[in-house]
């Protein structure tokens, strides 16, 4: 019960790290906002926190929900007077009562309900009755006026209830029953594994646990629960190394460093702050922005030129978020991008392919890790040719898969594996002597059906048009002195295969960006083709599998799209950034926003991109307000001679205001506004969960987490 089930991939470890139990976890994993102390009080007061259920995107660590509608709010000084002017008419109906002014017959009532033995007026009883009924009316006009001067409204907002809401948050709560408190375990004690809960609960209060020890462990108790694992040997990993029980397959309980603020409870990830703009709806204002797997199982897309801040405060957070999912045996992750691009430190992933770099520990499987020929020329001809594919059927990817079947299948029954680079740009040369080897070696095993696969290649291949010329020539990119030590099949090196996303793995893919622009194209979408192969045919599809690709441009073809389409089901999603949408081809740019369930538009898009997130976002109703002012005309004499003292004092003519609603449909965002309202370090960003549950288009403040 050492790793809650998830082996480790095979070929993923050059340098298996032993499972060491280590005694306290590095410290960053301290509560957000909270100073860290020996005792555990930091972490067990985030882990009581509250953490109520919310509109999709709403950071839940501590959060107060609002009214899904703004309250009429009344001008401070228009508040104030209207209180002043109620009290001055409640202690002047009070003051010609009192003085008799008005006659007695507010009294009348009290006669009639007192008996004749308290008429008396020097009685006892009679004094307080009368008082009584002074007070009663007292308060009656009291309540009166405070109604019609809002002094309830005042007491809200300049009163005590506004300063306590103020400090509510530096008070200290009382802990929680213990059936009811989550450091206790509950749902331990509930199947009897007592001991089991009161192990964990010391080590969270001796400061030995984190959130990560934490999920990581209530995931492992969610295997239980389904059936996948035994009670008897989780309590008995609980017993022997409490919080350090169920550890990741690299032994690591913590990130080397963390730059943003998670709460693994949730599973979020805050990103910013929905800002307190008209345009987004009231009960976001203000309210922390978070991802989590559930939104993320739906893709994200976010567009910003260079400098917007899409690596620094978008790719990063979530690569750093499902690298902490993964530790916590929740999700597997592949962070793919440009080498140096900052997408974290190379310990705090599991496996780092460094493509044309010499001191790379691991290679990248060309063909995915499949030994299927069909399966593996359709993920390789979507790299090479992907993106000059006609996205219109009858296309050439068909065709090449064709191709790379006829020569990958012979090929693979000769030697047992498939071509390296320089073999299989031989065999798409047409060169005759591979070709004529692999024919001797198939007539010889008896293999006619490989056989006519070969017959029917070298037919083709006499035709003008065949397509075998153009994939040799992307695939000569490959075949280049950089790469010479890479995408080897011979089993001299440590290849990595996306087969391995069954199990909670990270992965991080630094593309050659540097004089290998069209190369690093190809081996992202041959990156993005095995992943959403991958995971389509995962056994355990409770483990979240995500793709981070942080320069998707070259990237986007028709069945990548298809291919993000399905990952939702698969309990998946990716994560792509592009600088523009003119990286997509026209055709494509419509049904790419149309996949992601959440998509970015960050400060500084052009107006040609903001009309395709407009057309996206659609319209809705609004209410418009037409106000007119038009001029008073006096008939009288006194009326004129009124109105020109008017235009004296104030230096405007009298007029009247009209004022005229009506519901008009207008953009949520037009392109305008996304090309030139968007502030710097912002972001207009709409969301939608697995479940369906969406957010229309938030303006969004990524500085400042």
């Amino acid at each position: 019960m050492d790793s809650d089930g998830t082996q480790d991939a095979r070929g993923t470890q050059a340098n298996p790290v032993p499972r060491a139990r280590s005694g306290v976890p590095p410290m960053p994993t301290e509560a957000p906002g909270v100073p860290p102390r020996p005792d555990g009080s930091a972490f067990l007061a985030w882990l009581r926190t509250p953490r109520p259920e919310a509109l999709p995107g709403v950071w839940r660590f501590g959060h107060r929900p609002r009214a899904a509608e703004e309250p009429e709010l009344v001008p401070a000084r228009q508040l104030i007077s209207g209180a002043l002017i109620a009290f001055l008419v409640g202690w002047l109906i009070w003051s010609l009562l009192w003085n008799g002014y008005l006659g007695g017959w507010w009294l009348l009532p009290l006669y009639a309900m007192i008996p004749d033995s308290w008429a008396s007026p020097h009685s006892f009883a009679s004094v307080v009755v009368v008082y009584a009924y002074y007070v009663l009316i007292a308060v009656v006009i009291m309540i009166g006026v405070g109604r019609l001067g809002r002094w309830s409204e005042i007491w809200r907002r300049y009163g005590p209830p506004a300063w306590s809401g103020k400090t509510a948050a530096a008070r200290t709560e009382r802990p929680p029953a213990p059936e009811q408190d989550p450091a206790e375990w509950p749902q331990l004690r509930a199947v009897g594994a007592v001991e089991a809960a009161e192990r964990l609960a010391a080590d969270a209060r001796a400061g030995l646990m984190r959130d990560v020890d934490h999920a990581r462990i209530s995931r492992a108790w969610q295997g239980v629960r389904s059936g996948r694992h035994d009670l008897a040997a989780f309590t008995g990993a609980v017993l022997e190394s409490g919080s350090a029980a169920c550890l990741h397959p690299s032994g690591e309980r913590d990130l080397p460093a963390r730059i943003a603020r998670h709460d693994l409870l949730t599973g979020q990830v805050r990103l910013g702050t929905a800002a307190d703009d008209p345009r987004n709806p009231y009960a976001y204002r203000g309210a922390g922005l978070a991802l989590g797997p559930e939104l993320l199982g739906t893709s994200l897309l976010a567009i910003g030129p260079a400098g917007s801040g899409k690596t620094g405060t978008v790719i990063r957070p979530l690569a750093e978020s499902l690298c902490l999912h993964a530790l916590a045996g929740r999700a597997a992750v592949v962070v793919v991008g440009a080498a140096g691009a900052g997408l974290g430190p190379a310990d705090a992933y599991d496996v780092v392919v460094r493509i044309g770099h010499p001191e790379s520990v691991y290679d990248l499987d060309l063909y995915g890790g499949t030994g299927d020929p069909d399966e593996a020329a359709a993920v390789l001809a979507e790299a090479l040719v992907g993106d000059l594919a006609d996205p219109h059927p009858g296309s050439d990817s068909r065709r090449s898969t064709t191709v790379l079947a006829q020569l990958l299948g012979p090929f693979r029954a000769v030697h047992g594996r498939f071509p390296s680079v320089p073999e299989l740009r031989q065999l798409l040369d047409g060169a005759p002597g591979p070709l004529a080897a692999l024919r001797t070696a198939l007539e010889g095993s008896g293999q006619e059906s490989l056989v006519r696969e070969l017959d029917a290649r070298e037919r083709q291949s006499a035709h003008p048009g065949d397509v075998a010329s153009v994939l040799a020539d992307r695939v000569a990119l490959l075949d280049r002195p950089a790469f010479a030590g890479f995408f080897d099949t011979s089993g001299q090196t440590k290849p990595f295969s996306l087969k391995a996303l069954d199990h909670p793995v990270r992965v991080r893919v630094d593309l050659p960006e540097r004089g290998h622009a069209d190369a690093s194209r190809m081996l992202a979408r041959l990156v993005l083709a095995q992943f959403t192969a991958s995971v389509a045919v995962r056994e355990d599809r409770s483990l979240f599998a995500c793709l981070v690709l942080d320069d998707a441009t070259g990237v986007v073809t028709p069945e990548a799209v298809r291919g993000i389409q399905r990952l939702r089901s698969a309990n998946a999603g990716a994560v792509l950034t592009l600088r523009t949408l003119d990286d997509v081809p026209r055709p494509l740019r419509g049904p790419l926003l149309g996949a992601a369930g959440c998509r970015m538009a960050l400060s500084g898009l052009t107006p040609w991109d903001g009309q395709d997130f407009a057309e996206v976002w659609g319209k809705e109703w609004i209410e418009a307000r037409d106000v007119t002012d038009r001029q008073i005309i006096a008939e009288t004499p006194a009326g004129k001679a009124l109105h020109m003292l008017r235009r004296v004092i104030t230096g405007k003519a009298p007029t009247q205001r009209a004022v005229t609603v009506r519901q008009v449909e207008r953009e949520r965002w037009s392109a305008s506004e996304l090309a030139h309202g968007v502030p710097p370090g912002h972001a207009v960003l709409s969301l939608t969960d697995v479940k369906g549950e969406h957010a229309p288009p938030l303006l969004v403040d990524l500085r400042g987490q």
